[in-house]
């Protein structure tokens, strides 16, 4: 079993990719209340871990070349972010039937009767994230995001 903080960093991570893939290209503001919840910052003004924790994912993805943004609002959010080329590429690309198939993704003889638009939807990463995030299981969200960009995929 996961480290608690590992699944929540796959979690946030991949909330935070699917809403930019969903504006891409537009630039959006990435708030981490919208991903972590709300937070209440202590007497201080200082943020919970958890929320430091989902800004810290959010920042680490832009380090790793997943997403690029102008500035940060505070400790609040990126502002201005976008998908970098490589998350688009890996994100719309079709994941393997050896990871499609387990969670319930028609294979090609039973996808053969659905428009080709909708084969080709319903084989990419970014199908597999958002369907991880729906059913809400923890191991399979972490499952999909080790496999989308975790996993060696060769010339990428």
């Amino acid at each position: 079993m996961a480290d608690l903080h590992v699944e929540e960093f796959y979690k946030d991570a991949a909330i935070a990719l699917v809403q930019l893939y969903n504006t891409f290209p537009r630039r959006i503001n990435v708030f981490v209340e919208d991903i972590a919840g709300p937070d209440d910052p202590d007497e201080f003004g200082l943020h919970s871990a958890r929320h430091m924790a989902c800004f810290g994912a959010l920042l680490w993805l832009a380090e790793e070349g997943l997403l690029r943004y102008v500035d940060t609002i505070r400790q609040e959010a990126l502002d201005q972010a976008v998908l970098t080329r490589h998350a688009f590429i890996r994100l719309s690309a079709p994941a393997p039937a050896s990871l499609t198939q387990p969670l319930g993704i028609p294979d090609e003889k039973s996808a053969e009767t659905l428009p080709p638009s909708v084969q080709e939807d319903l084989s990419t990463h970014i199908h597999l994230v958002r369907t991880a995030l729906r059913s809400g299981n923890s191991a399979r969200i972490s499952q999909i995001m080790r496999a989308t960009f975790f996993a060696d995929h060769g010339n990428d």
